[in-house]
């Protein structure tokens, strides 16, 4: 067995690195953490290719003088912390004394700081972890950290980062949430020396919500202010009809930090019960406030998980504070008008989309009848949809027909959304997408980060039918629409388009993304649950079913038919053993 010994102190920081500094994002958070925690009103992010070339965080705080520069890039120095008391009471958002020296030993780290009563600053620049250069400097008061060549001493790091566009991904959730949670901070957010967001300080945090999260919160916002016992959860929820297909759209803060937390998130989706779709995410800016020594932060390096002396009460506090409020439905300064009445699906006429899709030519579905009943969705050999006799509809919302042998189930939506997919995509393979120009072009007004992401996809929506012009800043207009479309509003489309494709990364392909975008049309495109159908429709419905090779089951994988066989039927009843 190996002797124990003590490792050397650029290796020990190389693993406290591995904990700290995730990706370029890890960076940007601790050193916004510490500006403002220097008491800084104005934070500059500067970012050059997603971080792998510079993460540079100016701020006007109080700076440090020489002594303390170079105390605060060794390991656990820290000015936030003093004895274990206050260790369990941490009332700021950095403390570990990891950040510098961990970021430090895996990039080249150059720091320029200055107090007040300073006439000059301190300039340190380390390079692996090792101090090349100590030196006077004239500087502005406050500090400014540049990270250059990150992970360019741990390969094995450096191969796993992302995209330049998923990487600065991260990191503009990073400064977004940092932004949301200081309205009374500046901040200024650059990528190659384009300006993504520069947010003036204000002293109305709704003001900051709408300038970072998009104007179509203006006037969707609703205020929370309440309390259960010591704990207080206050901030702003949006309107039911605002939602996304992920969580992204929850911003939650303890004691100002921010925080991924399950128990939390549950209770803001208990709050809306009720209120939302299954699937569907609501948008809201919570800051929960309790006892700092009610709350541990030290759970993980990267505080972003927190564990609570009392859950239950936060939990109740949580819920029972959002429910309260869209109960009450108290709107903000921008207008007291209440939430839009729910609008009535519109009528579809069933017909080929873009004319592709004629009367049925596909062969009969080859299905196995190995089993008396299942639920899988099939039919018998040899037979097809149009075979199949339409009863009627239940609940406005399954087809039901008799086949030779029982009783089929069709779920129209399901069924409706595989015809327009396919038809898209054969569309989109052709380019030959049939689209209408809109009379009024639709505005869409994004945040800094949904904008980035749909600058990469504007010539691919185009090729599927659906036309956007950027207008300046992060205002786009929707010129044209596929066919299908028409009529419908394309700002939720959009979202749920942009939502998918920051999930799944354009690194999957482009295929995978265009195909997602048109899974997302084809839904919204598709008849709906609930929609009344002529028994022409029905019809018309079952034989485009015909012409697919994938009729079974919808772009997401819900099942199009269920089939419950005469013979189950007439044992249920107890006709036959």
């Amino acid at each position: 067995m190996s002797r124990i010994k003590i490792l050397p102190e650029v290796l020990s920081n190389k693993i406290a690195a591995g904990e700290v500094v995730e990706r370029p994002a890890s960076v940007v958070k601790e050193l916004v953490e510490n500006a403002i925690d220097a008491e800084s009103t104005k934070v500059v992010v500067e970012i050059k290719k997603g971080g792998r070339a510079l993460i540079r965080v100016s701020d006007n705080g109080i700076g440090m003088d020489r002594d303390n520069a170079l105390l605060s890039i060794e390991r656990y120095a820290t000015s936030k912390i003093y004895d274990e008391e206050s260790l369990f009471s941490i009332a700021t958002l950095g403390f570990r004394g990891e950040a510098l020296p961990s970021i430090a030993s895996v990039s080249d780290m150059e720091m320029v700081t200055r107090v007040a009563s300073s006439d000059v600053g301190t300039r340190v620049i380390v390079e692996g972890g090792k101090i090349k250069t100590v030196a006077e400097i004239g500087a502005p008061k406050g500090t400014m950290v540049s990270v250059n060549r990150l992970f360019f001493n741990t390969p094995a790091r450096r191969k796993y980062l992302k995209t330049e566009q998923t990487e600065m991904g991260h990191i503009s959730d990073t400064v977004t949430r940092m932004a949301l949670a200081w309205p009374g901070i500046h901040f200024k957010f650059l990528h190659n020396g384009r300006v993504l967001g520069n947010w003036g300080p204000t002293s109305n945090p709704l003001h900051r919500i709408v300038d970072v999260l998009g104007g179509d919160l203006v006037d969707r916002l609703y205020e929370v202010d309440h309390k259960g016992g010591n704990v207080r959860v206050h901030g702003f929820v949006a309107s039911p009809n605002i939602t996304r297909t992920t969580s992204r759209g929850l911003y939650v803060y303890v004691n100002g930090r921010f925080v991924r937390d399950k128990m939390l998130d549950h209770a803001i989706r208990e709050g809306y019960a009720g209120h939302l779709m299954k699937g569907k995410f609501p948008v809201v800016v919570l800051f929960v406030t309790l006892p700092y020594d009610q709350v541990d932060v030290n759970v993980h390096p990267t505080k972003s998980s927190v564990r609570f002396e009392a859950p239950r009460q936060v939990y109740d506090t949580v819920s029972k504070g959002v429910t309260a409020t869209l109960q009450a439905l108290n709107r903000l300064k921008w207008g007291h008008t209440p939430l839009p009445k729910p609008v009535r699906p519109r009528r579809y006429t069933i017909s080929p989309p873009y004319g592709k899709i004629s009367e049925p030519t596909a062969k009969p579905l080859p299905v196995s009848d190995s089993r008396p009943l299942d639920d899988t969705p099939r039919l018998w050999p040899e037979r097809s949809f149009a075979s199949l006799r339409v009863i009627g509809q239940l609940y406005n919302t399954y087809i039901v027909c008799e086949s030779e042998d029982g009783l089929v189930l069709i779920d129209q939506h399901a069924a409706h959304e595989r015809v327009v997919f396919e038809s898209l995509k054969a569309a989109y393979s052709d380019s030959d997408v049939a689209s209408q120009g809109l009379l009024i072009p639709e505005r869409l007004e994004l945040s800094h980060r949904e904008a980035s992401i749909l600058d990469t996809l504007l010539k691919d929506l185009g090729n599927i039918g659906l036309e956007i012009e950027p207008f300046g800043g992060r205002t786009y207009l929707v010129k044209a629409v596929p066919d299908i479309l028409a009529g419908k509003p394309m700002k939720p489309l959009v979202l749920e388009i942009i939502e998918k494709v920051a999930e799944i990364g354009l690194a999957t392909g482009l295929h995978r993304a265009v195909d997602e975008c048109l899974t997302i049309m084809a839904c919204h495109g598709a008849i709906r649950a609930n929609e009344k159908l002529s028994d022409e429709e029905m019809s018309t419905l079952l034989k485009q079913l015909d012409t697919l090779q994938h009729a079974t089951h919808c772009p997401h994988g819900r099942p199009v038919l269920v089939h419950r066989s005469l013979r189950q039927i007439e044992k249920d009843f107890k006709r036959i053993v």
